[in-house]
This record gives structure tokens, sequence and C-alpha cells, in this order.
């Protein structure tokens, strides 16, 4: 089985590693803080989950998840990574990273940027625009009619390939959106943001609801650059 590396482990990655532990995976954990502050979690984990610096986990990890605040994506390890496919959670919120003018402008994307930063790495963007309870309840095994898709964007196929194999492995199928320029579609405030597994008539967050290929196509379709509106 794989090992997950996590930099950052907050709600998304803390769901992250919850899920790969319970498809058999092995989980390295870190944050900025240090391993001894992921102590509880990884006791909850099980032997299956240790903590670790992010430079460790970028070393441990087969597949590493990059889920740190995107103000702090210059201090990812990039050594560490080199060669290795990378998932990008993140979204750019001014108000809490500063403002980035590549983002601002549009002439480029969250995770065009961490693949800038990490040029020898193989990024693909994905788990950004799903709520992380919902995250950890939608997950269903392969065949059920109620599996929801996770969409994911990136240059290279076989890092897609082998994060679509990660996702089935926690119970989602992955939709390619397709390169990583296209990341745009799913980002922050685009209809296929969160509102994705958002149930009709409730409030966020709800209950969560499958997200189809029919729902993704409708959403990304739907998508608006500001620069265009």
């Amino acid at each position: 089985m794989t090992t997950l590396g996590l930099i950052g482990s907050g709600h998304i990655g803390g769901t992250l590693a919850r899920l790969a532990v319970d498809a058999g995976h092995d989980v390295v954990l870190s944050n900025r803080r240090g391993p001894d502050t992921l102590a509880d979690l990884v006791a909850e984990l099980g032997p299956r989950a240790r903590a670790a610096t992010p430079a460790e986990a970028a070393e441990a990890g087969d597949l590493v998840v990059v889920t740190v605040p995107l103000k702090a994506y210059r201090d990812v390890p990039v050594e560490p990574l080199r060669g290795k496919v990378v998932i990008d959670t993140n979204n750019y919120y001014p108000e809490r990273d500063g403002h980035i003018a590549e983002l601002d402008d549009e002439s480029t994307t969250v995770s065009e940027l961490l693949q800038a930063h990490l040029p020898e790495s193989r990024v693909v963007k994905g788990f950004n625009n799903i709520y992380f309870e919902h995250l950890g309840k939608l997950g269903r095994p392969a065949g059920d009619p109620e599996r929801s898709l996770i969409a994911i964007a990136g240059d290279d196929a076989e890092a897609k390939r082998t994060v679509t194999e990660f996702l089935d492995s926690i119970g989602y199928d992955a939709y390619d959106v397709g390169p990583l320029a296209e990341g745009w579609r799913f980002q922050r405030d685009t209809a296929a943001y969160a509102g994705v597994y958002l149930a009709p008539g409730t409030e966020f967050p709800g209950p969560g609801r499958p997200a189809t290929a029919e729902i993704l196509r409708e959403k990304l379709a739907a998508a608006k650059r500001y620069r265009d509106m």
C-alpha cells in the first residue's frame, strides 16, 4: 500500500489521514508547529500513523498532500519532493494569505504557483472544493450508485492516474478537469466550489450529497473568470 505524506494536518489533512489509514495506507503527518502537537491525532489513527517534520513527511511519502495555507506555500520543502506526485488542496483567500498579484490578475492559478515552486514534482490539484466533513462521510465502495467524484487537474497523466488510484482506495472516483491551468474552474467562488456537495435546499455545510459527473460538468461549465465578467 501507499505511504501518504501530509504537509499540513488540519481539517482536510486530518480527514485524509483517517481515510487513508482506514483504506490500509500508512500516513506520515506534519505541520508547522512540530510533531509533538500531532500526538493525539497519531494516537487516534493507530500504528499506521506517525508524526514528523514537513521535510520528513515529504521524504517518506510515496504520494504527498500539501494542505497548508497558501501564504505558506514557499515553505514547502523542495528537495525531498523531487520526482514525486504532490496533491495540492489549496485555495486563495486574500484576507488570510495577503494579496498575490499573479492570482489577482489571473495570470496563473493556485496550483500552478505550487508547481512553479516544485519544478521537478508532479502537482495535481484536488480536494480543494470539498468540505472536510463531506469528505469524511461521502466515500463509497466502487460501483455504489452514490459514489462521489472528486475533481482533479494536472499536467502529468501518470500523476493523475496515481491520484485516481488513491481516490479509488478511499471511496471516490476522479473527474479529470484537464491541465493545472484549468484548475481555476473549481477554485473558490466558482459554481464548482463546495456547493457541489451541498444538498439542494440545505444551508452549508448540510449533510452533503454525492457529486455526480453530471453535477460536476454543469458546475464546471458555469465557471467564469472575473476578467470575463
